[in-house]
């Protein structure tokens, strides 16, 4: 076994050499999972409530404003302060939501106003841990063990988007108040774990507090045009074929199915992306890699289409495999991009922009999901997203041929 100083480039296992970067990954994962199964319980909650699509795309776009109001604020907290530190705050924020969800649970609810109050309070742990979290990891293991980092980092995130959607749709199954308990539970645990990491070398920012600070993201984002083309890319297809929030429609109302196929459902992309992500971590991508990204963004267009067409269980889930494997590319070249040419003093400002830009995508995208499937249906809404997803790589290749033209994704000379 080599030490923990010795690196090798094509080692599978080698972010994991690194007990940092072990602690960090444990810590994402239950985070992650956590969050799962109190988005899997909140939707169900909501839709039980209201029977309104129109609910679920709101729980999305809550959760999205912090991040968006705050987005000058949170990237400047994780280049000035520890990010550690600010990681764990952030989980154990998310978990005081999760118990006071159970609480008001226990108690009965009836309106879905005060979900949506700390649904709202839940987006400002999540706007704070992104930076933080994202920017940390190249903190933690050296630079030529990186891109293995962010496929086992994103190997964890799947098996969370595997785990924790099956585990919430199951425990929801027993009641909303098991699913609260267990989460809660897992953001204390994940917590624990952050505050274990020891302190790592991290290059603070030294400017004065000021507005030009604030903006430094977004001035070195729109220099690099290849990381402006890479976080666009995913901002505007995942924007328009994003279907994520209307699942429990699909499970309930298209596949007729209960609340355990809505978490077969929300589970299914993480299966195609994890088995990709673990491909990933020995075969790291060498050549067209941003060739490959806009083709995978293309892949992620037609299998929502063939989504929103299917009405039946194994197609659907197939369907979803597939997006979510497609997805797993565009991920690992966008995060790998990101962080390796960006100065360590400027991570997390620009971690922040690309947070804003992944929320944008993730939650209007499931508001746009959820307006639209209430104008005209949830199966065409997702169709018609789909075919936009696939005309905005197309488009991308042609006004980014820089991005098209990427070979290896090393950091730059």
């Amino acid at each position: 076994m080599r030490s923990t100083e010795t690196s090798v480039a094509d080692d599978r296992y080698a972010a994991f050499r690194h007990k940092s970067f072990t602690l960090y990954w444990t810590a994402r994962v239950l985070a992650l999972a956590a969050t799962q199964i109190v988005s899997v319980a909140v939707g169900w909650q909501i839709y039980d409530l209201t029977r309104n699509p129109f609910d679920l795309g709101l729980v999305g776009i809550i959760q999205f404003a912090p991040a968006l109001l705050l987005v000058l604020v949170t990237g400047a907290v994780a280049d000035r302060f520890g990010r550690r530190l600010v990681m764990g705050l952030s989980i154990l924020l998310e978990g005081l939501c999760a118990a006071t969800l159970l609480a008001l649970t226990m108690r009965g609810l009836s309106s879905t106003l005060p979900i949506f109050v700390l649904l709202a309070v839940f987006g400002v742990g999540r706007a704070f841990l992104g930076p933080a979290s994202a920017s940390l990891v190249a903190n933690l293991v050296p630079a030529e063990d990186f891109p293995n980092a962010v496929a086992w980092a994103s190997t964890g995130h799947q098996a969370a988007l595997i785990c924790g959607p099956v585990a919430g749709g199951l425990l929801y199954g027993i009641s909303a108040e098991a699913a609260y308990l267990t989460a809660a539970g897992f953001f204390c645990m994940a917590a624990l774990s952050c505050f274990a990491i020891p302190r790592p070398p991290q290059r603070s920012s030294t400017e004065r507090h000021s507005l030009e600070m604030l903006l430094g993201g977004f001035r070195y984002i729109w220099r690099e045009k290849i990381v402006l083309g890479a976080i666009s890319l995913d901002l505007f297809a995942v924007l328009l074929g994003g279907a994520v929030a209307l699942l429990p429609v699909f499970a309930r109302d298209i596949l007729e199915l209960g609340p355990w196929a809505l978490g077969l459902l929300r589970s299914a992309p993480g299966i195609g992306a994890i088995a990709v992500s673990v491909w990933l971590a020995g075969n790291p991508l060498r050549t067209n890699a941003g060739l490959v990204m806009l083709i995978c963004v293309g892949l992620f267009g037609a299998f929502t289409v063939v989504l929103g067409a299917s009405t039946v269980a194994w197609l659907s889930i197939l369907a979803l495999m597939g997006l979510g494997a497609a997805d797993m590319i565009s991920v690992y070249v966008r995060q790998t991009l990101i962080q390796l040419w960006t100065p360590d003093e400027l991570r997390g400002r620009v971690s922040a922009v690309n947070q804003v830009f992944i929320g944008a995508s993730n939650e209007l995208g499931e508001f746009r999901a959820g307006t639209m499937a209430a104008l005209i249906g949830a199966a065409p809404a997702v169709i018609l997203g789909g075919i936009g997803a696939m005309g905005i790589a197309a488009l991308w290749a042609w006004l980014f041929p820089e991005l098209r033209k990427v070979q290896n994704l090393r950091r730059k000379s």
